[in-house]
């Protein structure tokens, strides 16, 4: 799983490099983000590239909240395509995790402590 990672003051902003997030590298992207969630409570997934979603995708996002919330911290989303919006607004993961049009935005949300 190809991640990119860059820190913009408190914020990690990691950038999912891949089209695809579903049962066959959840797993894989749970490693790999794991070292990431260690060191920062307030991420941003820059989630551009990906192209379809599945319900494991989904549940791990869910258990990254989970975890940096245990934390005092956040997670938020960017840069969403339409497709995986759309599957997020079906299951509803946009009312529990919020989701930006920018990364700007995104990092903006938590100075202001959104």
């Amino acid at each position: 799983m190809k991640l990119s990672t860059e820190k913009i003051g408190e914020v990690t902003v990691v950038t999912v490099l891949t089209e695809v997030l579903d049962a066959s590298n959840a797993e894989e992207f749970k490693t790999a983000t794991a070292p990431i969630l260690k060191e920062s409570n307030k991420v941003v997934f820059e989630i551009s590239q990906i192209k379809f979603m599945d319900s494991s995708g989904c549940g791990t996002l869910l258990s990254f909240l989970r975890q940096l919330k245990s934390s005092n911290g956040n997670l938020k989303l960017c840069r969403v395509q339409e497709p995986v919006r759309i599957l997020f607004e079906l299951v509803r993961i946009d009312r529990i995790i919020e989701i930006f049009d920018t990364k700007e935005e995104a990092i903006k949300s938590f100075k202001m402590g959104i």
